[in-house]
């Protein structure tokens, strides 16, 4: 099944669970946003549908949430957030594609899932120095995480990971906002913003997004707007993560790992040779750009002496197949950062 297709599966059983209206007693953001509905997906999964200033659309979170929780309880939980990709931004992306409901199961800690845009950047888009909206960084880092706190009973531990530009922004946001999170975990983001050339692939990438999109929209000109640029770029802003827990990996060479699809599987999945090519250069050549930025990433904190755990695996392409395997690698140092009990 393909990731749309699981995606809509889960969405189309979901169709059974109450849908409940945001009550006129929750607590808003600072910026106003407020949750305007939930729905029960399974027990002790909930998905929160939020009215924001900050997005042009209704954003959602999935929430994953511990034995004995309640909205009246007299304690808070240390909380996780998770960023999907940029591909197709869906907030539902980590339960579909991997087996995260199974390990935070085990664990006395909430997990919180939150819609990211397609292409979005996980930025609040500089729009030729007009700024947002779409403002991803304040609805993430502002909006969610007091929503949170506010309305769902998380605590102020917190840590966040991400897969592709979702692991950028998680290293991004723990930069830009020192101290918000205890641990930070980066699987295949590229984290070298302003490394000669990279923004130029990151406009190519943007080329066939399926939004109007770039760089440029996202960030600035890279030239005349450095400023802005170097403010977001995690290499830059690496002595800010001196004090949190750090967790990076991707592949190196762009070629396919021991996880990857055969070729013959590939051209089936993907309607032919020219689709399977293309399947194939983009997640090849994208990791080896992601590489060679974490590459670059690393050595920064290694030449400050920030602790860093590394894992830089070589062969495999930008895919959940090896997300799946690192998340699970991370898990176990994030949860001790947050300082989470196992049942």
């Amino acid at each position: 099944m393909t990731r749309r297709g699981a995606i809509s599966t889960v969405a189309l059983s979901s169709l059974t669970a109450v849908l409940r209206p945001g009550s006129a007693s929750a607590a808003p953001a600072d910026t106003g946003a407020t949750v305007v509905n939930e729905q029960m997906v399974r027990e002790r999964t909930l998905d929160i549908t939020i009215n924001t200033p900050s997005l042009p659309f209704q954003p959602k979170a999935r929430i994953m949430l511990p034995r004995g929780w309640s909205k009246n309880a007299g304690r808070t939980w240390p909380t996780l957030y998770v960023y999907g990709g940029g591909g197709e931004g869906d907030y539902q992306g980590w339960d579909v594609m991997t087996d995260i409901k199974d390990i935070a199961a085990q664990w006395d800690v909430i997990v919180v899932m939150p819609e990211g845009g397609v292409s979005a950047g996980f930025t609040d888009w500089y729009n030729a120095g007009k700024g947002g909206p779409p403002k991803w960084e304040t609805f993430h880092v502002g909006e969610v995480v007091q929503l949170m706190q506010r309305n769902y009973r998380a605590g102020n531990v917190r840590a966040v990971m991400g897969i592709s530009s979702g692991g950028q922004g998680a290293i991004t946001y723990a930069a830009r906002h020192r101290g918000l999170f205890r641990y930070a975990a980066c699987y295949s983001g590229i984290l070298h913003l302003t490394k000669p050339g990279i923004s130029s692939l990151m406009a190519l990438a943007d080329m066939n997004s399926t939004v109007d999109t770039s760089p440029t929209i996202k960030w600035g000109d890279p030239v005349r707007d450095r400023g802005n640029w170097l403010l977001h770029d995690p290499y830059y802003l690496a002595g800010n993560l001196r004090g949190t827990g750090l967790y990076i990996s991707s592949g190196t060479t762009g070629k396919a790992g021991p996880l990857d699809a055969k070729f013959a599987d590939v051209l089936e999945q993907h309607g032919g040779v020219t689709g399977a090519l293309q399947f194939q250069v983009v997640g090849g050549v994208g990791e080896q750009i992601v590489g060679i930025t974490a590459k670059s990433m690393i050595d920064r904190l290694k030449a400050m002496k920030i602790p860093v755990t590394t894992h830089l695996y070589g062969d495999g392409m930008h895919n959940w197949a090896y997300w799946n395997r690192e998340y699970k690698l991370a898990w176990p140092l994030i949860m001790k950062a947050l300082q989470a009990r196992r049942y």
